[in-house]
Formats: structure tokens, sequence, C-alpha cells
């Protein structure tokens, strides 16, 4: 265990220096993983989320407020009918394949919103169990993996500019975390749009909350996704507070080091068993679903009918 440990924390310092890009730090956290090299992880489950949404809010610095207002406002609309699309496709392939009904629910809810914070929020709102639960966000975490491994490269083959893969991004990419770091590799342009599309994609799991709630008759208390409001009051000190630019520039720079050890512990909680627990008809319901929205999003951002 004592050296399990020394090489998950040596690994987990080395997504912190300037060597290891997002990308990179969940290759090597998906192959502690896998390997069963990962002595902390009940704990980091809940750092894992406050670290993340800690790292959202410090990239706000890095924005200006007119750009995010813009990208939030123009990707309002998509995302709203992207939502419909996922869910209405997630609820058939979820019948034809014969997935249980809430883990159906909860992998097209992950898939339309945002991935695993989707997933936390509506599960105990659906009644699900322990089970329905790690089924769905095991199926959500090895898709995301998959896509910030290969949307960059998808991109850059198919030539779309920063602002049209940033948009791409933010609706086909599940988790915040991932379409930050496949940003980030695209570029600053990717990133700021991203970002933002993104976060606004993810305030839908109040409205989703609440009409699961009164569908399910759930007491449940609904949380709020806060950390979006101070990631917009980051982009507005960043547009107006008069301060020297390095500063605001400092502390999105530690914003994207923290998205990347994210990176690196999101992969370092997919282990084997999870693989397993999964099973084939869940994990076909989010490849199919998940490869539906991105080949219709990316379509119509080719073809100009999605642009900021």
């Amino acid at each position: 265990m004592g050296i399990q440990r020394a090489i998950f924390l040596a690994a987990a310092a080395l997504s912190l220096t300037p060597w290891i890009g997002p990308p990179a730090a969940l290759v090597i956290g998906l192959a502690l993983g896998l390997g069963g090299i990962h002595p902390y992880r009940t704990a980091i489950k809940r750092l894992t989320r406050v670290l993340l949404q800690t790292s959202v809010v410090l990239l706000g610095f890095g924005m200006n407020l007119h750009q995010v207002v813009r990208a939030g406002r123009s990707g309002f609309l998509y995302t709203s009918l992207g939502i419909a699309f996922a869910m209405l496709v997630g609820y058939v392939l979820g019948r034809v394949l014969n997935v249980e009904r809430t883990a159906a629910f909860l992998i097209s809810s992950g898939t339309a919103i945002c991935g695993g914070s989707a997933i936390a929020a509506l599960g105990p709102i659906s009644g699900a169990n322990d089970e329905e639960m790690s089924i769905s966000l095991g199926t959500i975490f090895v898709l995301n993996s998959v896509a910030l491994l290969t949307f960059p490269r998808i991109g850059a083959l198919l030539r779309l500019s920063q602002e049209q893969f940033g948009l791409w991004a933010a609706l086909a990419i599940h988790d915040t975390s991932s379409v930050v770091g496949a940003a980030t590799k695209y570029g600053a342009v990717a990133l700021a749009v991203g970002t933002t599309v993104k976060l606004a994609r993810a305030l839908w799991i109040v409205p989703m909350a609440l009409a699961t709630a009164m569908v399910k008759g759930s007491r449940v208390r609904v949380q709020y996704p806060w950390f979006i409001l101070f990631f917009v009051l980051a982009a507005v000190a960043a547009t107006y507070v008069p301060l020297p630019p390095a500063a605001f520039k400092g502390a999105a720079h530690i914003g994207v080091v923290g998205l990347t050890l994210t990176l690196f512990l999101i992969g370092s909680n997919i282990s084997r068993p999870m693989l397993r627990q999964v099973g084939a008809r869940p994990l076909l319901q989010g490849i199919f679903l998940w490869l539906a929205v991105a080949a219709v999003s990316l379509w119509m951002i080719q073809q100009g009918l999605v642009r900021l």
C-alpha cells in the first residue's frame, strides 16, 4: 500500500507540472485506475467535485464578460434543442436495448446536460439505487475520457475554427472537465466558447431536477450549480476591476492546472470492476446516444446552422 500511495502521489504531482497536459493527465489516471493503483478512491470523489468547481471559477478570470454573455445567449437555444434531442433519442435507445429505465434516464441526462454532475443531481431525485448510479456514472466517465482524447484530433482533421470547435465540444462532450481539457488543447478562443456554452448547458440541471421531482413526487432537495454564478462574477472582475492583467492571467492559469489534476483524478477512478459493472447494454446506449449527439451537432455547426 505504501508503494501504491507513493506512485499515486507522484503521478498527481506530475499532473501539476507544465509538461503534462489535460489528455496526458487523463491517460496517466486511467493507467493507474485500471491497474488498481488508487489508495484514495473513496476520499478522492468529493475532492474531485470541489476541485472541478473551483478550477472552473478560476477560469472565469481569463474570460471577457462580453464574450461570456454573447456565447451564453447564443448557446441557450442550441443547448435547449440539443437537450430535447438527446433525451428523446436516449429514451428510444433505452427501450430498444432494454436498459433498466432509471439507468437509461440517467445516462440520457448525463449526455444531454453535463455528465456526472447531472447524474449526481438527478440520481437521488429519480430514486436511483447504488448500482444504477454506478452504471450510469461509469458509462459517462468512460465515454467522457474517449471524447477528451479524440475530439481535438477530429477538430484538427476537419479544420474546424476555434469557435466551431469550442461550440461542438460544449454540445457534444459530457463533462465540463473534458470540455475544458479538449478546448484548452485546441486554443484560447475554443476554451472561452466551450467553457461558457457548457456552463450555460449545466444550468439546465435545475429545471430538469425540478421536473423529475414533480414526476417522481420526490422531496429530495434540488442542488443548484452555484459555482456558475461565481464563474460569471470572476469574468465581471476580469473585465471591469482595474488590476494588472497578470493577476487575472495567473488565476486563470491556476484554473487550467486544477482542471488537469481533476482529469487525472477522474481517470484514476475508472477501474476494471467499474467497467465490468457497467455491462454491454448501458454502454451501448451511451455510445449510440453520444455518437448521435456528436454527429448531429457537428453537421449543424459545419452547415452554419449553429453558430455564435
